[in-house]
């Protein structure tokens, strides 16, 4: 992991598209790019890539062949902790130049942050989530995510919370790292968004204004563009120039399956893994923004441990709400959801497994209307695959 450069990126909400953009960008810039993200949407290889390329099947076989004998001989190591390193070996192995790192959970404690040098450090947007791991506060949440700054080590800082802005800023000022946050030390404005893209403007403060045009939708993909483009401007600074053009073409083939993606216009699908109430609010303002007065179907299932009542309360009115589960051992019981989304006073029905839930949802939408799949991104990575005729994730 010390043999290539690296970015490395926490947040509760953003960090997977920001590493998406900034990886796009640097590839683009011709830097064999890797990108190591969690959890997968359809197959596992999707977590470990090589300028978008997911690492090959048998590379994964050997990998973990390879590095079995010391993890049995420390003894403990998690499942992350050896996919981590496997990342990191396979990166090193194949010559990449640049890693953009995201963080499984938290940061201080996470299996990412034996990155000891980071070229940049990021942190997107922090909201409540994982609490009982990370704290029940946003102070506590913004410690542990400021727990991968680095003496001296640049900080690209998304918008945030005055709780939040104030312990990472007092951490950055203990280590010597110099912050850029979005919105003061640079600045953003939205220009224009249709169903395919959005313009933005970005500038360092007191420069010219450029624009950018990006796939991804949604207010808060704005905010995730601009802190992307942060910390590649303070990348350039250390060392790593990424030119203009790279950056614009980069963040126009830019993809990131799964978060506000509509697949779908008759009616209108929309795919979102949120799976925290600040995350489905984010959702229900893209929908009155991309998709206003247009009735919503839910499909919604979700993770044991989340906040489904919060969720829910941000989502609705739902004309109707198909309760699924994901096949994975952490899925909320459907029964459950369903007792919680009838307080609503919407149509609720129980229906596993998520396709059926997705079937029975495009039945009884109308044109016009919107057919939504949020609350996990496993049931999102379960749903596109029914939709566009894939292997169920695995």
């Amino acid at each position: 992991q010390d043999s290539y450069a690296t970015l490395h990126i926490a947040g509760t909400k953003g960090k997977g598209s920001v590493a998406v953009l900034c990886a796009a960008a640097l590839q683009a810039a011709g830097y064999a790019t890797g990108l190591y993200t969690s959890p997968h949407l359809h197959h596992f290889c999707e977590r470990v890539q090589i300028n978008g390329l997911p690492i090959p099947e048998e590379s994964v076989a050997a990998l973990v062949e390879e590095i079995r004998p010391r993890a049995e001989a420390v003894g403990g190591i998690t499942t992350f902790e050896m996919i981590t390193a496997l990342a990191f070996l396979h990166f090193a192995r194949v010559g990449a130049q640049v890693a953009v790192i995201e963080v499984g959970l938290g940061g201080r404690l996470d299996a990412t942050n034996v990155l000891a040098h980071p070229l940049v450090t990021v942190i997107t947007s922090l909201s409540l989530d994982h609490t009982a791991l990370l704290g029940n506060t946003l102070a506590q949440i913004a410690a542990e995510k400021a727990g991968i700054l680095r003496p001296g080590a640049p900080l690209a800082l998304a918008p945030q919370e005055p709780e939040a802005l104030q312990r990472v800023q007092e951490i950055a000022a203990e280590l010597g790292a110099p912050v850029t946050r979005v919105g003061r030390e640079c600045e953003f404005r939205e220009e224009s968004h249709s169903l395919d893209k959005q313009q933005l403007a970005w500038r360092m403060a007191g420069e010219a204004w450029q624009s950018y045009e990006i796939a991804l939708l949604g207010s808060h993909q704005a905010v995730n563009a601009a802190t992307a483009l942060a910390a590649l401007k303070l990348a350039e600074r250390g060392g790593l120039p990424v030119p203009e053009t790279a950056v614009r073409a980069g963040f126009r083939a830019a993809r990131w399956p799964g978060r506000f993606e509509i697949l779908q216009r008759e009616p209108f699908v929309v795919l979102d893994g949120a799976h925290n109430p600040e995350s489905a609010r984010q959702l229900r303002r893209a929908l009155a923004d991309y998709l206003p007065g247009r009735p919503l179907t839910l499909v919604f299932g979700a993770s044991s441990d989340k906040d489904v009542a919060g969720m829910l309360a941000e989502l609705l009115p739902a004309r109707a709400i198909y309760c699924t589960r994901a096949a994975h051992p952490r899925a909320w019981e459907p029964e459950e959801l369903a007792g919680l989304a009838r307080a609503s006073g919407a149509k609720v029905e129980v229906c596993v497994p998520v396709p059926a839930a997705l079937h029975a949802a495009l039945q009884t939408a109308g044109p016009g209307e919107v057919v939504g799949v949020t609350g996990s991104l496993f049931v999102v990575g379960e749903a596109r695959a029914a939709l566009l005729g894939l292997p169920m994730p695995g």
